[in-house]
């Protein structure tokens, strides 16, 4: 409701910063760090998120179509997305986001994996990221970030073990998405009610089982009229601190 304006029509992942969707720009953050298979959980008006992607070669590409009985589509240049695996799963229109996670479940191949929200943006580096995660050993990594928020908390110990979240702060360490799992985190989710900011993370930090990763640079996120306004001024001035591709 609070970018009715852009989202009456279209899903948020869609809406678009400098003329791609913001769910693009967040696939390029991950790729730029070599990050290239990629599971969507498809929600409301999924259906144009599957028919992006299904008509992405023609919309970013010049090509020559063959009509008739010898149909064909020739492409006569490449788009700078070459090599991404995309799935595009059905995850339900009403079901909350750890239920989302839980249905891609069988998408899952590997046994650490990564997880972040669809209107987000930052210039974390995914690959200090990881080798966070990795250091402590732990189910679960959400990337943390210090603002004056309207979201939750995120308590830290001196280890980097979250405590506890607090869900109406006055401000300190924030959860900004950006999730770093081990698989073992589909045994904390249950059913499409499954909201994973509360019982599941909540357990984890009650069993130590959850770090926070603290980055200390930017994080935008597109959750009003005025934000969106906000980022595409800053793409089209050029200084868009989460632009880390070339």
């Amino acid at each position: 409701m609070r970018l009715r304006e852009e989202t009456e029509y279209r899903p948020k992942p869609m809406v678009d910063i400098g003329g791609k969707p913001i769910l693009w720009h967040i696939m390029k953050i991950y790729t730029h760090y070599n990050a290239r298979k990629f599971v969507i959980c498809l929600g409301y008006r999924g259906n144009m998120i599957k028919q992006y992607f299904l008509e992405y070669e023609a919309l970013n590409n010049d090509f020559t179509i063959q009509l008739g009985s010898d149909r064909g589509i020739t492409y006569h240049s490449r788009h700078e997305e070459q090599g991404f695996e995309v799935t595009l799963a059905d995850t339900g229109e009403n079901v909350m986001t750890g239920g989302r996670v839980k249905k891609i479940e069988k998408y899952i191949d590997t046994d650490t994996f990564m997880v972040t929200y669809g209107d987000g943006l930052t210039n974390v580096n995914i690959n200090e990221l990881l080798k966070f995660h990795y250091s402590h050993g732990l189910i679960a990594t959400v990337t943390t970030v210090k603002t004056s928020s309207r979201w939750g908390v995120v308590n830290v110990g001196e280890d980097g073990k979250v405590s506890n979240f607090e869900e109406k702060p006055l401000g300190g360490w924030v959860n900004a998405g950006f999730f770093v799992f081990n698989r073992k985190i589909f045994d904390y989710l249950e059913g499409d009610d499954c909201v994973l900011e509360q019982k599941p993370l909540y357990t984890l930090a009650r069993e130590n089982q959850l770090a926070a990763y603290r980055h200390e640079g930017p994080f935008l996120v597109m959750d009003t009229y005025r934000e969106y306004i906000a980022l595409n001024k800053l793409w089209d001035k050029g200084e868009a601190p989460w632009k880390i591709w070339k």
